[in-house]
C-alpha cells in the first residue's frame, strides 16, 4: 500500500504480535553481546524455569537462538536416528509438517491424517491414533497443540493416555501458539517434548524456540548425539559444562525473561481467561456480519486465533486489500487452506476488547 501509515494499522496477525514496552526496555538493558557475562547461564537457567511453570512442566527448558521452527527442526533430529520410527498426528499444515521434516531426517515415517476443519476429541480419532501406535510402535509421536492455519486446538488427555497406556513412544507436542494462551500442562498429560515459541501468546519477538525435556527423552537424545545448530544435546549437558555451545542472544533471553514475568505477575488463570473472553468476543461478532468459522461443530476452537472463510462473494485478494485500505491487517491461510480461510489473530498483547472491537467495525464497514 504506497503511501500508508503503517503505525495506525490494526494489526492481528496470528504472530508475531506487537511487543510490550517492558520487554522491549528488557531487550534494551541486555545488549552487551562483547562478551558471555558470569551470570548468563543463572540467568539463562531462571528464564527456563519460569517457562516451565508456564508450560505446566517440571522438565528441564532449553532455549534456543532462531525462531521457533529451531525446536520443531531439533527435536526430529536430535531423537531419532535415521530410520527410526515417527508417528505423525496430522490435523493441520503443522502437523503435516512434522512428517516433512522427518521424512527430510531419514526417518520411517507414518501419518495419522484428519481433516484440517477438525480436532482429535472427536469422532473415532482417538483409536485410529492408538490403533496406528500398536501397529507402528514408533519412538516418537508428534502433536499440533494449537493449528494456527486453521484455528483449532488439539486436546491432549486423550493422546497422553494412550502414551501413558502403551509407555513406549515419546510424546512431541508442538506448543508454539497456545503457550501463555492457554492451559498446556505438559506433565499432566504425559508430554516428553513441549516445544514453545516467543512471538506469539507470550508477545516477545521471535527470537527464541524453547523446548521442555523429560529424563527419559534426554536418554534418547543422548543415545542419538545428533551435532548441528538445532542440536538439543548440548543444551540439556550445560549443567556439566562452564558455557553455552555458541555465543548466547541475551537480548532474546533477556526479551522471553521480561515476556514471562509479565504473563506471570498477571496470573496464568486470568491470562487464559482473558484469551477466551477475546476468542468469544471475535466468534460472536463475526458471526453477527455473517461470517462463517472454518472449524467443524465439535472441533475445538483456539483461544489464540480464530479462523473464518473468506467471504465468497469478494474472495482472499479483495477482501485482504479491503480490510487493509480501512486500517486491518488480517492473516491469510497456509497450504490447502490458503485463499479459502483467514484468520484473526487475538493472542497476547492483541487479546484486548478494544482491538477486537476496532477489528470487528472495520471488517463490517468492509462487507
Amino acid at each position: 500500500m504506497p503511501g500508508a501509515d503503517f503505525s495506525s494499522l490494526i494489526h492481528l496477525v496470528p504472530g508475531p504480535v506487537s511487543v510490550p514496552e517492558r520487554v522491549l526496555e528488557a531487550m534494551r538493558a541486555n545488549s552487551d553481546h562483547g562478551r558471555i557475562k558470569a551470570d548468563f547461564l543463572d540467568f539463562y537457567t531462571e528464564t527456563g524455569r519460569k517457562a516451565a511453570r508456564v508450560l505446566g512442566t517440571r522438565h528441564e527448558v532449553i532455549l534456543m537462538s532462531g525462531e521457533a521452527m529451531v525446536v520443531l527442526w531439533g527435536v526430529v533430529r536430535s531423537c531419532l536416528a535415521p530410520g527410526e520410527r515417527l508417528l505423525c498426528i496430522d490435523t493441520g499444515v503443522f502437523g503435516a509438517g512434522f512428517a516433512d521434516m522427518g521424512k527430510a531426517a531419514g526417518c520411517s515415517v507414518k501419518t495419522v491424517s484428519f481433516p484440517p476443519d477438525s480436532t482429535i476429541n472427536q469422532g473415532d480419532a482417538l483409536q485410529k491414533i492408538e490403533e496406528a501406535v500398536r501397529s507402528f510402535r514408533p519412538k516418537m509421536i508428534t502433536l499440533v497443540h494449537c493449528e494456527t492455519p486453521s484455528g483449532t486446538l488439539n486436546p491432549l488427555e486423550g493422546v497422553g493416555e494412550i502414551k501413558r497406556r502403551l509407555r513406549t513412544p515419546l510424546l512431541c507436542v508442538d506448543a508454539v501458539a497456545s503457550v501463555g494462551g492457554a492451559p498446556v500442562e505438559g506433565d499432566r498429560h504425559a508430554v516428553d517434548l513441549l516445544l514453545g515459541g516467543t512471538q506469539k501468546a507470550l508477545s516477545a519477538p521471535p527470537c527464541l524456540g524453547f523446548a521442555a525435556i523429560s529424563p527419559e527423552a534426554g536418554e534418547e537424545i543422548a543415545g542419538v548425539g545428533y551435532q548441528g545448530y538445532d542440536a538439543f544435546l548440548p543444551f540439556i549437558r550445560l549443567k556439566d559444562s562452564s558455557s553455552l555451545p555458541y555465543v548466547p542472544f541475551r537480548q532474546g533471553v533477556a526479551a522471553l525473561n521480561a515476556a514471562l514475568d509479565l504473563l506471570l505477575e498477571e496470573g496464568l488463570e486470568r491470562a487464559f481467561a482473558r484469551h477466551e473472553r477475546a476468542a468469544g468476543q471475535c466468534r460472536a461478532g463475526a458471526a453477527a456480519l455473517g461470517l462463517e468459522l472454518f472449524p467443524s461443530a465439535g472441533a475445538v476452537n483456539s483461544p489464540t486465533v480464530s479462523a473464518f472463510k473468506v467471504p465468497p462473494a469478494i474472495g482472499w485478494p479483495a477482501w485482504r486489500e479491503r480490510l487493509a485500505a480501512l486500517g486491518l491487517i488480517v492473516g491469510g491461510s497456509l497450504g490447502p487452506l490458503e485463499g479459502r480461510v483467514f484468520r484473526l489473530g487475538h493472542m497476547g498483547s492483541q487479546a484486548r476488547p478494544e482491538i477486537v472491537e476496532k477489528a470487528l467495525r472495520i471488517m463490517a464497514q468492509a462487507l
